[in-house]
């Protein structure tokens, strides 16, 4: 599979820096879209660890984006980035942890108080209802503690298996994998698997990697997706894994345009 280094990277400054991180990880950019029709699943397996190996040296920093402090913190932030961002939520939830410290705080919420706290949020009268009963169910069926598995976390209010693979990842130490949209969308864009169910996609990934990965390989497939894999304009030109991606050429080749679509964090 050829490979060269596209002549104009060097006329100038190389593409803009991964966020948060000094990498120098070597940009190299293919003529072409590579193409792995006939891919066999160990190739593939090769393909995708050496991705995420050139991921992890990207970015070196990757963590989850929302603020917490306990497992609760992280629950209750997560059910609350439904159709928002890591940004508005973060700037909501110190008010909301201090006033509502505990599953029973939560539970004894004045709704019209809570409204008004995650009002910046959106949805923020569904939110408010899935925090309550969350806060209920937890002092009515685990004394008040979060769960530390997947079977029990995803029986809470306003917990599906992403939320809960979120909270056992970051508050627990287990391993999962987190198929958000930017996941989802990368994985597909990469050509690990062509599948959009979130639970299929859960699972064919995670053979491709060691258990030990899931979590991180989240975070860095998550920090790419919202830095240079954008869902309408892709930062081709100033990706570090386009030699092994089948949708290079989906946005800008061009190392100067695509530097200017690298977001950095907020």
């Amino acid at each position: 599979m050829p490979s060269p280094r596209v002549a104009e990277a060097a006329k100038s400054a190389s593409p803009t820096p991964p966020p948060r991180s000094g990498s120098t990880v070597p940009l190299k950019l293919p003529r072409k879209a590579p193409v792995y029709a006939d891919e066999t699943h160990s190739q593939l397996v090769r393909r995708a660890r050496k991705m995420h190996k050139v991921l992890t040296e990207t970015y070196p920093d990757a963590h989850c984006e929302l603020d917490f402090t306990t497992p609760l913190e992280l629950l209750v932030a997560t059910i609350l980035s439904a159709q928002t961002t890591d940004v508005t939520v973060n700037k909501v939830t110190p008010t909301l942890f201090a006033k509502y410290p505990t599953a029973q705080a939560y539970a004894e919420a004045d709704r019209d108080e809570m409204e008004t706290i995650l009002k910046p949020t959106g949805f923020f009268r569904a939110k408010t209802n899935s925090v309550i009963k969350l806060g209920q169910a937890l002092v009515d069926d685990y004394d008040g503690v979060v769960p530390g598995k997947l079977e029990e976390l995803v029986k809470l209010p306003g917990t599906g298996r992403k939320t809960a693979n979120v909270v056992l990842g970051n508050a627990f130490g287990v391993p999962g994998i987190t198929v958000d949209t930017h996941f989802g969308r990368l994985v597909r864009r990469f050509g690990w698997t062509a599948e959009d169910d979130p639970v299929k996609v859960e699972n064919i990934i995670g053979e491709l990697f060691p258990k030990k990965d899931w979590t991180m390989l989240s975070h860095r497939l998550i920090f790419h997706g919202r830095r240079r894999c954008h869902a309408k304009k892709p930062a081709c030109g100033a990706c570090p894994i386009a030699q092994w991606c089948p949708s290079y050429g989906t946005g800008p080749t061009d190392p100067e345009a695509a530097a200017k679509l690298v977001k950095t964090p907020a």
